[in-house]
């Protein structure tokens, strides 16, 4: 098997149908599986699987798993030699997945591997390629020092500014919409972080991946397309909470000791303002 296809869903039965629509109707010349982990959907995402995809493995949850657990319970199961994540609001372009594999069998030093992810407008997820969040690349971000100084790659370093968006580079890292890793990788530095639940599993793994001495490389010349949800549309509160409670996950996990309690201080009370400034800005949006 060269490739476990792993989709966590969660409530998206259009979406989802779309994703392994594109999956199936584009993917040749390699031997494949798909898996869906069904979060405790409530809108008939699983029954339409079992109904109109056959040959997909579904673990139907009764509980919401979150993101990386749900990507873990597969993952122990899958058979392939790589594991792709993909998100079920995504739409798989062209001959991305076998290419994709062929690229890293060709360059084993790789560890994890992303292509490019457009919006469906045409412009690019920056999420796709990105640096590690470090106070000094997060102030300058939220400075929007990015913006003023320009081609500067310490102040770009949050978006990884200084690669190109169809420039073929090694990057910090990717998002879990879609990242292909090979199975002797994850045997190394292990499965996802379960203790994240939405955000932040998918830059702790690139993280791990890197320090394990693997290269992360953001590879454009394949794309998908996001579906991901519009910014004119409320976020749950749960949702705004889980994004902040995993920037301070990982910097416990990666950076607690390498910066003085100033540092520390600063890094938690910019994390308490930028969330409480989401919310507030939430409240205006319309449902």
């Amino acid at each position: 098997m060269d490739l476990s296809i792993v989709i966590v869903n969660y409530n998206t039965k259009d979406l989802l149908k779309q994703t392994i629509e594109s999956v199936i109707n584009n993917t040749k010349g390699i031997e494949y599986e798909i898996w869906v982990v069904d979060n405790s959907s409530k809108d008939g995402s699983v029954e339409m699987v079992q109904e109109e995809f056959k040959s997909v493995k579904l673990i139907a949850s009764k509980e919401n798993l979150g993101f990386p657990k749900g990507n873990n319970v597969a993952i122990k199961k899958a058979a392939g030699r790589y594991i792709l994540l993909l998100n079920s609001d995504t739409k798989v372009i062209g001959d991305n997945l076998q290419n994709c594999v062929n690229y890293m069998d060709q360059h084993k030093e790789i560890g994890a591997l992303g292509c490019k992810v457009e919006l469906p407008d045409g412009t690019l997820d920056h999420a796709c390629k990105r640096g590690f969040p470090t106070p000094e690349a997060s102030l300058y971000y939220f400075l929007k020092l990015n913006k003023i100084m320009k081609n500067k790659k310490k102040y770009g370093a949050y978006t990884a500014e200084y690669l190109g968006e169809d420039e073929v580079g090694e990057v910090d890292a990717l998002m879990g919409a879609f990242m292909m890793i090979p199975r002797t990788v994850i045997d190394k530095i292990g499965m996802l972080d379960e203790e994240f639940f939405m955000y932040g599993e998918d830059i702790d793994w690139c993280y791990r991946i890197k320090e394990a001495g693997y290269k992360i490389m953001y590879y454009p010349k394949e794309k998908i397309i996001h579906y991901k949800g519009s910014s004119s549309k409320k976020k749950k509160a749960k949702t705004t909470y889980e994004f902040h409670r995993a920037m301070i996950l990982f910097y416990r996990k990666h950076y607690n000791d390498k910066y003085n309690i100033f540092i520390k201080i600063l890094v938690y009370i910019g994390i308490a303002l930028r969330m409480i400034l989401s919310m507030i800005k939430n409240l205006f949006k319309k449902s």
